[in-house]
């Protein structure tokens, strides 16, 4: 008999007709579970697309506002002072600030650099349950 919702009432069937339908349920679910992993994998990864392209159109105009910035800079300085002079000030304030930037990240590889691989680590500890096993 079938309720509304087109589900096999099962209070008649045998518990060894229960126990017999188990590994298709079990294949079923899995199945389930893996197309709505799949389903949200491609659904995260193009959300994840399209807020990268969005990032770099942000930094595609942050890029070309740099510039203006420093004209700005320049021009409000030569107010006061020569343009050449305020050119020199806003140029050397941008090379001191390449520069700190730049030492910071050196700074950073060197952490990297010092870090324990993973990879070696592994090995570290397949040799010691090597030796271990080798007592034994």
């Amino acid at each position: 008999m079938a309720t509304p919702r087109g589900f096999r009432d099962r209070a008649d069937d045998s518990l060894l007709t229960l126990v017999g339908e188990v590994p298709e349920l079990v294949r079923n679910l899995v199945v389930a579970e893996i197309d709505s992993a799949k389903t949200w994998a491609k659904k995260a990864g193009k959300d994840a697309g399209m807020g990268g392209v969005w990032f770099i159109v942000a930094l595609f105009f942050l890029f070309w506002s740099l510039p203006a910035l420093a004209a700005f800079a320049i021009i409000g300085l030569s107010s006061w002072m020569p343009a050449w002079i305020a050119s020199l000030i806003v140029v050397v304030i941008a090379l001191v600030g390449a520069a700190v930037f730049a030492w910071l990240g050196l700074l950073r590889f060197k952490h990297l650099s010092r870090s324990t691989n993973p990879v070696g680590a592994v090995k570290v500890d397949a040799r010691i349950v090597k030796d271990v096993a080798d007592e034994f």
